[in-house]
């Protein structure tokens, strides 16, 4: 028996790493998934990955267009059947410079992805999900501190905690959960760049200051997040809601 049999979950996201091993962990705990991702060949390859743990089926979108999260909400219901779980994971990372440095054109973006497309997502994928239902928005420890030189960043995944509680608030009379994760750094492509921009060239030394925040002394791996996610949408935390988790190393004691 797994965790999930016979539920259905949609991952947006789902090409990334953390999308890719949360879905992997799903299937193998019984459930079917859909990805959702704004690539086509990335998605294709993703569900090579992990289809042979499961059934998946992949949808290709902009989660900040609202026609296309309509569309990719109606062919995961048409395909899968409705959701039980929501992982709500698409994200990017924008430019790494001061407030006085960032546009406005790539504040409006990472805003875009990231608060945006959270709320698409909760638009339209709450009036279709499942009674007693769980969904998981991703945010960041970024989401629950400052950080010098990634504001947009910062302030998208402040926003994702606001509509995270209001959604779980707005949600509970459906029984259907909705609560938010906040990783450390995560050794995926992310943090790949994130190193680059903060110190060009010299990645590593970047990643050898980012570790030294986390009392860890080491990246969160794609695994540690998955099991959260898992966690959190599974029946052992059916009295969970409204929340923020942190999955980050110990950087939230410090």
């Amino acid at each position: 028996m797994g965790k999930l049999d016979g539920k259905t979950a949609y991952i947006t996201g789902g090409a990334g790493g953390i999308g890719k091993e949360t879905a992997k962990c799903f299937l193998q705990e019984g459930a079917k998934v859909a990805l959702v991702d704004l690539e086509e060949e990335a998605l294709s390859k993703a569900k090579s990955e992990v289809e042979e743990f499961g059934e998946v089926v992949t949808i290709q979108a902009d989660v900040t267009n609202e026609s296309e999260v309509k569309k990719y909400v109606q062919k995961a219901v048409s395909e899968l059947g409705s959701p039980n779980i929501f992982f709500n994971n698409a994200g990017i990372e924008g430019k790494v410079a001061p407030i006085v440095e960032q546009s406005v054109d790539d504040f409006d973006k990472v805003m875009g992805v990231n608060v945006r497309g959270v709320f698409l997502g909760l638009k339209h994928v709450l009036p279709v999900m499942a009674k007693e239902g769980s969904i998981i928005n991703m945010s960041s420890v970024a989401g629950l501190m400052g950080s010098p030189g990634v504001a947009p960043y910062v302030a998208s995944k402040h926003g994702v905690v606001g509509l995270t509680k209001t959604a779980a608030l707005e949600a509970a009379e459906e029984n259907i959960r909705v609560n938010s994760i906040h990783p450390s750094p995560v050794n995926t492509r992310m943090m790949r760049s994130l190193e680059e921009g903060m110190n060009p060239g010299k990645g590593e030394e970047a990643k050898e200051s980012f570790t030294s925040t986390i009392p860890l002394h080491r990246y969160g791996e794609t695994a540690d997040i998955a099991n959260l996610v898992l966690f959190l949408a599974s029946d052992d935390s059916k009295f969970v809601t409204g929340g923020q988790y942190r999955v980050d190393g110990g950087m939230g004691a410090t």
